[in-house]
């Protein structure tokens, strides 16, 4: 699809070739060049979704091989740190875009053929928008702080990241199984993996740097569908006694009841709730996917953390870079398809039978037929085998190379992700 600048420009020079005796079918056909040259370009620094597990020995090869690429980069020089608007978008003309272009050239997100234009054109879209998938973040094509921020981490930093990482990848080099999981922490995503390629991925909600999900290997047992949810202590800590210090009414809002160690419920009004005195009560939410914490589905993965996996009625969450949001379990994109994938080798529950199940909002378990491997990792740093490198922030600063912490959203959360915690 042409801009309107283009097809605009385009009329120009038509009207130009009728006084200057160029041909319209010539001004025509480079046009067309043009217009394949740019399309070309943006091809060509598209980042493709690749099917190579995280967590596998291709991977594991490919991240070697980038180690050796990388210590030349650095030997080199690597790229300058940059001081540049971070509004640049396409039609924007400034030496910082000249800057930037040197910076996506040195990485080898933009062709070096394509100049040192002052103009943010088509060429420096598409590398910025390959730079942000290679750093997950949201592929916009605009400069933002996130990505000055991931563009200005040295390239000696970003070896000592890949040299990290290897050791981490080769400490998974063995069997993984024909069917498993992969939890990237860092990255904020899920990988189902089947006969050594990736099946589907989905984004995820992983826990807070101070409520750190964990590194963790374990069995995927059992689907819950239109779950209870049982607050954690540490959440009715940290969570429920100040949210009804400022709102009495949240927990009747949010369909929580309160239950005594007798199993007899009792009211809001009952609790004082200007002292620990929730902590000695159970606190159990409601099923339903519209406002229970786990939405339509838990997925359960016997572990000595307590922690799970769950669908979410907060899916507004999955769209942003930033999405270190809960208290260590890991909430699911597209959860329908992660358990029709992992309920496939169990009878009786083919996707109608799922559906079903979803929409009548009964309680009802699936005890997988064959429990399913998952691996709960952490991997700031890796490769595919056709050449991309992958970073992703140290959020929980486990590589031990200072601060590569992503930038958060500049926007408020909107109140409905604050009643969410798991």
């Amino acid at each position: 699809m042409f801009s309107r600048i283009s097809l605009l420009s385009g009329a120009i020079f038509m009207a130009c070739a009728a006084t200057t005796g160029v041909s319209a079918q010539q001004i025509a056909a480079d046009d067309q060049v043009e217009w394949q040259q740019n399309y070309d370009s943006a091809v060509r620094m598209r980042v493709p979704r690749s099917v190579t597990p995280i967590l596998s020995q291709q991977a594991l090869n490919a991240t070697e091989e980038m180690i050796s690429r990388y210590r030349d980069l650095v030997a080199r020089g690597g790229w300058q740190q940059m001081r540049i608007a971070t509004n640049l978008r396409v039609g924007s003309r400034s030496q910082d875009v000249s800057a930037l272009r040197q910076r996506l050239i040195a990485s080898g997100d933009l062709d070096p053929s394509v100049g040192n234009s002052p103009v943010y054109d088509s060429y420096v879209e598409a590398g910025v928008r390959r730079f942000q998938a290679r750093h997950g973040l949201n592929t916009t094509g605009q400069m933002n702080a996130a990505t000055l921020q991931a563009m200005n981490v040295p390239a000696d930093i970003r070896l000592k990241q890949l040299e990290i990482n290897v050791v981490r990848l080769r400490s998974y080099s063995g069997d993984l199984g024909n069917r498993y999981v992969i939890v990237n922490i860092p990255a904020a995503v899920v990988e189902t993996v089947e006969g050594g390629a990736v099946q589907s991925r989905h984004a995820a909600g992983v826990g807070k740097a101070d409520r750190q999900s964990p590194i963790m290997n374990a069995k995927i047992t059992q689907i819950n569908f239109n779950p209870f949810w049982t607050v954690p202590a540490s959440i009715i800590r940290k969570d429920l006694i100040p949210k009804m210090q400022k709102d009495p009414s949240y927990l009747t809002d949010n369909k929580i009841r309160i239950y005594n160690k007798s199993g007899q419920e009792l009211q809001p009004q009952q609790v004082n709730w200007h002292s620990n005195e929730a902590t000695n009560y159970m606190f159990r939410q409601d099923p339903g996917g519209d406002i229970n914490s786990m939405g339509f589905v838990r997925i359960n993965i016997p572990n000595p953390y307590g922690v799970y996996m769950h669908d979410t009625p907060a899916k507004g969450v999955f769209g942003d870079d930033y999405r270190f949001v809960s208290s260590g379990c890991v909430r699911l994109q597209n959860v329908r398809d992660y358990i029709q994938w992992l309920l496939k080798e169990t009878p009786g529950w083919g996707r109608p039978e799922i559906e079903q199940t979803f929409a009548s909002g009964a309680r009802k378990d699936a005890t997988l037929r064959s429990p399913v491997n998952v691996y709960w990792t952490y991997i700031t740093a890796w490769a595919t085998p056709d050449g991309l490198v992958q970073f992703r922030g140290d959020i929980y600063s486990r590589d031990g190379l200072g601060k590569l912490v992503p930038v958060a959203s500049d926007e408020p959360v909107p109140p409905q992700e604050e009643n969410f915690y798991n």
